[in-house]
């Protein structure tokens, strides 16, 4: 029995493995316990194993690596195509199986560990900034309820509230001061958690040379640097700056059919938070782009002729090349660089 290509359904305690031989017949069908995973793998000669990309995914493709084994994950909705029959972990392992043999299939890098640490800091950041966002409101809205109102801002908060609790003449009953008080602590606690993370995150921007040449980058921070040099891993995954653009879905959406080229609006796939942080950038760079003097501004252009949203969004496409480029080239930043390379040719044009 030679294994030459593996599937596997990943779960919490059990793992759904199917295996197939050269010719693609399966010779192997097995639920394997977590604890029996690595000494499992061990013993089998070396193939190719395709997986999901979920939850643990990347620590697996690291550990089955160790044993010789050449690891794959793909999207999920990559794999769901090849299921042939109704839902379950013994079909999805054999899609699975079918799904990492195919030549065109789109992987996804597997991360180091030092990535996925610094890309759980962000997460635990943003789950921060959104209970903050959540308490602030509540906070608000509480208030409103007895004829305070507070302007909107997050820093409208923390500079109100002292004054509503000190104010004895707002009518504000002993008990809503009392419960306004103790939300107002838990909101500072969110903050100092937030800003203990940034300095975390700033850390480790600071010691990634990467992610130091992509910061330069106008519209693009140390926050957004160093998510997209953990997130993207190696900038050679991919083929040039737009297939790197179109996997964060920063760009145009196609429905072409007959020859017609119809684009519409983004695509908004891949990584949601990644994707988020370019745009906003790229909004902070369209409020200093429309007083800028200078008539050959790029931005400023866009601007003039499309919607705010519209010109930052292109800007933000614009960015994840120029980072995608400074990675793969190991380049630093040169504002006016212009390519001297030659353009790829087109479809039915010469090469």
């Amino acid at each position: 029995m030679k294994i030459t290509r593996m599937g596997i359904d990943l779960a919490k305690n059990v793992f759904q493995v199917h295996g197939v031989d050269e010719h693609g017949k399966a010779v192997l069908r097995k639920q394997v316990k977590r604890k029996d995973m690595a000494s499992f793998f061990a013993n089998l000669p070396p193939c190719l194993i395709g997986m999901e990309a979920c939850g643990s995914a990347h620590h697996w493709a690291r550990k089955l690596s160790e044993y010789g084994h050449t690891v794959k994950l793909m999207a999920p909705q990559f794999v769901k195509p090849y299921r042939k029959t109704n839902k379950h972990d013994v079909a999805d392992a054999e899609a699975i199986c079918e799904a990492v043999g195919r030549p065109n299939m789109r992987f996804v890098p597997v991360k180091a560990p030092d990535q996925q640490a610094i890309l759980s800091v962000h997460r635990a950041r943003q789950a921060f900034v959104k209970a903050r966002t959540a308490q602030g409101n509540q906070i608000r809205g509480l208030l409103s309820e007895f004829g305070i109102v507070m302007p909107k801002g997050i820093k409208a908060i923390a500079a109100r509230v002292p004054e509503i609790l000190e104010d004895a003449e707002n009518g504000l009953p002993g008990a809503m001061r009392e419960l306004v008080q103790r939300l107002e602590e838990n909101l500072n606690k969110m903050d100092e958690q937030v800003k203990a993370l940034e300095k975390q995150i700033l850390a480790w921007h600071k010691e990634n040379a990467g992610s130091r040449k992509i910061a330069d980058v106008p519209g693009i921070g140390p926050l957004t640097a160093s998510a997209f040099v953990a997130t993207v891993g190696d900038p050679h995954e991919f083929r040039n700056g737009r297939q790197c653009a179109a996997w964060i879905g920063a760009v145009p959406k196609q429905h072409s059919t007959g020859g017609k080229q119809v684009l519409q609006g983004i695509s908004k796939r891949g990584d949601v938070y990644l994707r988020t942080l370019f745009i906003h950038g790229a909004r902070a760079c369209v409020r200093f782009a429309e007083k800028d003097t200078a008539p050959d501004c790029w931005l400023k252009k866009r601007v003039g002729r499309r919607n705010k949203n519209v010109a930052a969004v292109a800007l933000a496409n614009k960015n994840i090349r120029i980072a995608w480029a400074l990675l793969a080239n190991d380049r630093d930043y040169e504002p006016g660089f212009v390519s001297t390379r030659p353009a790829a040719a087109q479809p039915g044009q010469a090469g």
